[in-house]
């Protein structure tokens, strides 16, 4: 069988970008969706205390995710969001030092 998997991704926007990478993360499922790599399940956005945008999504399987390192469309919109943002480790955050780490949710 399988098995989705879901992924938390932090995206630290580069100075001046913020909006382009809410932009660009609000873009990222439907492009993977386009590419048939990810499930329906809505992913979940919100914000850091210091800015970073945190998003929390599911692919359809570890395949999927396999399958989007080798899809020229998705490798595009990459190019575009390290173009805006860095992605980093959660444990960077300082709310992942909380036993329950709150965040600020963003809406669609």
């Amino acid at each position: 069988m399988i098995e989705p998997v879901i992924v938390i991704v932090a995206y630290r926007p580069k100075p001046g970008r913020e909006s382009q990478t809410l932009d660009m993360v609000r873009s990222r499922v439907p492009t993977l969706r386009k590419e048939g790599l990810v499930t329906d399940r809505t992913p979940t956005i919100m914000r850091a205390h210091e800015g970073t945008i945190i998003e929390v999504s599911e692919w359809k399987s570890q395949e999927a995710i396999d399958a989007a390192h080798k899809n020229p469309n998705v490798l595009a919109m990459w190019n575009r969001f390290f173009e805006v943002c860095d992605c980093i480790p959660l444990n960077t955050l300082s709310e992942s030092g909380e036993m329950f780490a709150g965040f600020e949710p963003i809406l669609d």
